[in-house]
């Protein structure tokens, strides 16, 4: 059975949650390989409607090994919080599996957020204030703490006598606020490390023996292409990367496994916290995508940005990321609106560009080239066949897999599994 990475193509949000877990019953693991609890999934099945932060959405189905990656920070307060939010809801999470390689989220690390977006006043990057980006650079300047270490009292407390002195002197001396305490954190990191110590285990091993059983294992990403630090709208961009090749970094698995790789994309676009987005709309049909589609983060509860189909994007996102097949997820949200527009290229500066700048000052200045197309005006909810889409939903599907660059498999048109509408087999 194939390895297959599924990756959110747009700015995150597209629906991953509802795509891993329709997935993942025919898959035997399921690997979350980046980001942190700053990524939320949203999932509704016959079990109830989820919002997952850390665990991966392939939970739900009993044959399934869920992985929570060595590419993930984890904060454990957040982790046993779902854990216990599950085990309520009558969910097994047993088989859940956390790499010793993945890094903590630690207090300081939220703090220091909160702190630095604070300081950039008008000039925030919108992040959730989780840490996520203070405990990725500690990962790379070797100051992490890796969850492994919550099993080894005596290394660790070595080990967070180092890293609290140098992070106090952050709090103190740049950003006048009061000392953490060794000991009060090292309590707490015990208590997490007794009560996370069945999850925690060597992930190499268990992937390189599902392959060899042939079992089919899904690389679940998070947050979505445009915000990868090195190819998204950068510096308001995420701290690890989303891409399909993320996937092999976050999980361990060699880029030659994977068989395949799926795009996620919305019938639009949104987009939560500050940076470029051309296609948004402040207007009424922006505010009329939001309510329909109750558009507000999984995580934050933020309003998103909404606004049309961004063709040039979705191109630049399927070349990234070697898209062998595209999901497209709620079209029902575009089922009223008698005109749709899909952006075709740029406008920057009096010049016509196909391309996404790399200067975020540049890509701010861009304007939207447009393709009109018309709605179709009548309910697409109760539909399970490609054949019975109204033909104006066909092609707008069909134009938005011209961008995409390779065949779409599925959409959907609304957030249960049921809701989906198959095109072309993945296999």
């Amino acid at each position: 059975m194939p390895v297959v990475a599924i990756v959110g193509a747009q700015w995150g949000d597209e629906g991953k949650g509802k795509v891993v877990d329709m997935l993942s019953e025919k898959a035997q693991v399921v690997v979350r390989f980046s980001g942190g609890d700053n990524a939320g999934h949203t999932v509704i099945n016959p079990s109830g409607e989820f919002k997952l932060h850390l665990v991966p959405s392939g939970i739900f189905y009993p044959g399934v090994i869920p992985v929570i990656g060595n590419g993930v920070v984890v904060n454990p307060a957040k982790l046993i919080e779902e854990i216990d939010a599950l085990n309520k809801c009558g969910i097994d999470t047993s088989r859940l599996v956390i790499s010793d390689r993945a890094h903590i989220v630690m207090p300081y690390h939220i703090i220091i957020d909160e702190l630095e977006e604070k300081s950039r006043a008008g000039k925030a990057l919108g992040t959730t204030k989780r840490g996520i980006g203070p405990a990725f650079t500690d990962k790379i300047a070797r100051q992490g703490i890796r969850i492994g270490e919550l099993l080894d009292k005596e290394g660790l407390k070595e080990r967070l006598g180092m890293v609290i002195e140098t992070k106090n002197d952050i709090l103190t001396k740049i950003y006048g606020v009061e000392p953490l305490s060794l000991q009060d954190i090292y309590k707490q990191c015990c208590e997490y490390g007794d009560r996370l110590a069945p999850y925690i285990k060597e992930t190499i091993t268990l992937l390189r023996d599902a392959q060899k059983r042939n079992d089919m294992i899904i690389l679940e990403g998070a947050q979505g292409a445009l915000l990868d630090p090195d190819f998204g709208t950068y510096p308001y961009a995420t701290s690890s990367s989303p891409l399909s090749g993320g996937g092999c970094l976050g999980s361990g698995i060699s880029p030659t496994s994977i068989d395949r790789v799926l795009g996620v994309y919305k019938a639009y676009c949104t987009r939560v916290g500050s940076g470029p987005m051309p296609t948004e709309l402040n207007d009424e049909i922006g505010e009329a995508i939001r309510v329909k589609a109750h558009e507000f983060g999984t995580t934050t509860g933020r309003p998103r940005r909404c606004g049309w189909f961004d063709g040039v994007a979705a191109r630049f996102s399927s070349q990234l990321n070697g898209f062998t097949g595209g999901i497209i997820t709620r079209i029902d949200v575009l089922d009223e609106l008698p005109q749709l527009k899909i952006c075709t290229a740029y406008e920057l500066d009096g010049k016509i560009i196909d391309y996404i700048p790399a200067s975020v000052s540049e890509y701010d200045r861009c304007k939207p080239v447009y393709e009109e197309l018309d709605g179709w005006q009548t309910s697409t909810d109760h539909i399970r066949k490609y054949q019975d889409l109204p033909i104006q939903a066909r092609k707008y599907i069909k134009r938005m897999e011209d961008f995409m660059g390779c065949p779409v498999n599925f959409a959907c048109i609304g957030p249960t599994r049921e809701q989906t509408i198959p095109l072309n087999p993945i296999f």
